[in-house]
């Protein structure tokens, strides 16, 4: 019900145009509007603080609904902000994104590198020694990283700058963000994969769509593999009865669908050619977010290392018993 009701709102606000208009640096006000307006931002947040109170599970077809719409905004992550913030005073307004990283520099400043739309962020909610800080980027020196269309950037905080408190615990922070972008990877996935399906059916060489060769059907059939398996591993991040990913199941599926994403990418374009990477064609939109969502909170080299650690450090005979037992 809330992924089709979502969906409504995304074919009207959040077409091609309007993710190009903002990654130009319009206003991302009515798309904003549009989402916040109507009640989505609180469905993670228990009723007894005004949210929906959803089950984690539910989520999940959301999120890939805004993963297909390559949407330009952190709203996966102020959804989940404000179930982490639930317990706090007072839960800011506005887009909040979440840090990967917080450095404290020698001078006092503070640090979050390589922020997911730090280019546009109001808040931001970082892990800091255990604990949750809350950062105001109006307070923030924004650098970005020079990338086309990227909306990842280095925010920096002077020494004195307000609007620093500590809200909470961080421990759950990290698999969030995971988990976040293992569903978001999973949606724009599927939206790379009809779109080039529907490519080769429709794109004619020697007479024939080149979808009905065996070199291309060979692409396209691996490239629904990885898919199909990067969306089951993100779903199964979101199989908790807590309300948070379960730490383990979100590093499993942002290691698969951040391998998966550099496939996914450039199968599409190998099957779409040169005209994939021009500007006024959709594709790039999506396989610019593959690569960008995929380093998002760590590639999977990142999460393979924690992953290993735990198979290694676990009573299972073998690995396909240490998968099993999460799911158990």
């Amino acid at each position: 019900m809330f992924a089709e009701a979502i969906e409504e709102i995304l074919k009207d606000q959040c077409t091609p145009a309007a993710v190009r208009a903002i990654e130009g640096g319009k206003t991302p006000a009515r798309l904003w509007s549009a989402i916040a307006d109507a009640g989505y931002l609180e469905l993670l947040a228990p009723e007894e603080a005004g949210g929906a109170g959803l089950p984690l599970a539910e989520l999940f077809p959301i999120l890939t609904t805004l993963g297909r719409y390559a949407a330009p905004l952190p709203l996966a992550q102020s959804i989940a902000a404000r179930a982490l913030l639930s317990h706090a005073s007072e839960i800011p307004g506005g887009m909040l994104t979440f840090a990967p990283a917080l450095r404290r520099m020698e001078d006092g400043r503070l640090v979050c590198p390589l922020v997911p739309f730090g280019t546009l962020a109001e808040q931001v909610l970082a892990e800091d020694a255990g604990g949750l800080l809350l950062l105001d980027c109006a307070n923030a020196l924004r650098t970005p990283t020079g990338v086309y269309g990227s909306q990842v950037a280095t925010l920096a905080w002077s020494a004195d700058s307000p609007g620093c408190r500590l809200v909470g615990a961080g421990a759950e922070l990290a698999s969030f963000s995971a988990a976040l972008y293992a569903a978001l990877l999973a949606g724009v996935m599927q939206r790379v994969f009809d779109m080039t399906l529907q490519y080769a059916n429709d794109r004619s060489q020697f007479g024939k769509s080149i979808g009905k060769f065996q070199a291309i059907q060979h692409q396209i059939s691996v490239m629904a593999e990885h898919v199909a398996a990067a969306s089951i591993a993100a779903e199964a991040a979101f199989q908790s009865d807590t309300g948070r990913p379960a730490g383990l199941a979100a590093a499993i599926a942002k290691s698969r669908t951040s391998e998966a994403a550099q496939l996914v990418a450039s199968t599409a374009h190998a099957v779409h050619g040169a005209i994939g990477i021009t500007e006024e064609y959709d594709l790039q939109l999506f396989t610019r977010r593959l690569h960008e969502w995929r380093m998002a909170h760590g590639s999977e080299m990142h999460w393979d290392l924690i992953i290993g650690r735990a198979v290694l450090g676990s009573e299972a005979p073998s690995v396909t018993d240490f998968v099993r037992a999460l799911g158990a």
